[in-house]
């Protein structure tokens, strides 16, 4: 058996230029400058390997034996020390690459293209609770169709809106990661698609109230309370609950109401033009303003998404807020002749192709601000009710 541990400290510290070994393989490289590298070598399959262990300035000669006998017996079981430490490397690198960490790696990235940087649109929600529990801990190259359509099946049909998300989601996330250099395959969720079959879910619609029956229910919000307030405003604007909830006093110029376009779930900026009894809604609401909010919760922040729903739920209605933007919709449609452009722009919604709208610089103001009026007297009960 080859000696071992022939080197002292003091022998490695006055060591001159040159090789020196301590025996097994392991030489301590002085180089003129100065500078000194520890090495390692064995003899593989009858061929001779050199691999560096490191600098004599952060490897001590105790750290080098060591590290030195582990690389030797490798070497024993007749596996390249090198090729394994390039594995072990690899399989760290993997490790690092996890779903989870990159998946939060490609929200980041897209946090400025996001509405409030993705947390009023509730971006990485359909990974965090679908995806992230089940397969987040995975390396992200391992992930193939097979693993996605297990993860999603449970939702697939049951819950398909936000299963179209987490998938949406997930085929962004693969496409950040091959960006990144690693070995995905991104058409792994479009396999998985093609696996989990066309969803059998039918959709919803969000309940409503006839707009005959709008007056009734506007008339019996008489007790001037934040829940009250917030429903005539919905109600006056026909707005979704979110933005009224986050109606600021800084938004209102003019009798008009103009929400930002971070707070607008189509990202572009929309003008509301408000009817005398909105505006009348607005003064009574003043009183309650904190922070420029004019719908406060009771503790901090805003009124909650359920505060207004959950006082419908309570009337035993059937009917939900986001309803109303429908029973105006209708309203327009039977009780009006206003043209679709018209009540669908007073909706937030996109009309027409891109062309279109390339070319039409408006957004009918004015002309909504006398549908905003009709609505209103309709809603007080003091149009024809149809």
């Amino acid at each position: 058996m080859r000696a071992l541990n022939k080197l002292s400290a003091a022998q490695v510290k006055n060591a001159a230029p040159g090789k020196h070994s301590d025996g097994g393989g392991l030489w301590l490289h002085r180089r003129p400058d100065g500078g000194s590298q520890w090495f390692l070598r064995v003899t593989i399959h009858g061929r001779r390997r050199e691999m560096g262990l490191g600098s004599l300035t952060y490897v001590s000669l105790k750290e080098a034996r060591e590290t030195a006998e582990k690389w030797r017996a490798v070497a024993r079981q007749g596996k390249d020390p090198i090729k394994e430490r390039e594995k072990e490397k690899r399989l760290a690198a993997r490790a690092d690459h996890t779903l989870a960490i990159v998946a939060a790696e490609a929200f980041e990235a897209r946090k400025a293209e996001l509405k409030g940087d993705g947390k009023a649109g509730r971006w990485f929600s359909p990974l965090e609770l679908h995806i992230l529990p089940k397969i987040g801990q995975v390396p992200i190259e391992e992930i193939d169709q097979q693993d996605i359509k297990n993860t999603l099946a449970p939702i697939w049909h049951a819950k398909a809106d936000t299963a179209r998300k987490a998938m949406n989601r997930l085929g962004i996330v693969m496409r950040h990661a091959a960006a990144m250099g690693l070995n995905v395959d991104v058409q792994a969720t479009e396999k998985a698609k093609a696996l989990l079959g066309k969803s059998r879910h039918k959709p919803k619609h969000v309940p409503a109230l006839d707009w005959h029956e709008v007056p009734a229910f506007y008339a019996s919000l008489d007790e001037g309370t934040v829940t009250h307030l917030a429903l005539r405003l919905l109600i006056l604007t026909a707005t979704r609950s979110s933005e009224i909830r986050f109606c600021n006093l800084s938004e209102i110029e003019n009798e008009t109401w103009i929400i930002p376009a971070e707070r607008m779930k189509t990202g572009k900026e929309h003008r509301i033009p408000l009817s005398k009894e909105a505006m009348g809604i607005i003064e009574q609401a003043k009183p309650f303003e904190r922070d420029g909010f004019l719908f406060p919760s009771v503790r901090k922040g805003v009124i909650s998404d359920a505060t207004m729903s959950r006082f419908m739920e309570r009337r035993g209605m059937e009917a939900r807020p986001h309803g109303f933007r429908s029973s105006f919709r209708t309203w327009c449609a039977e009780a009006t002749d206003t043209p679709r452009e018209i009540a669908e722009t007073a909706l937030a919604h996109v009309v027409g192709g891109s062309v279109e709208r390339a070319y039409r610089r408006t957004d009918y103001l004015e002309q909504r601000r006398e549908l905003m009026e009709q609505w209103a007297d309709h809603v007080t009960g003091g149009g024809n009710r149809g």
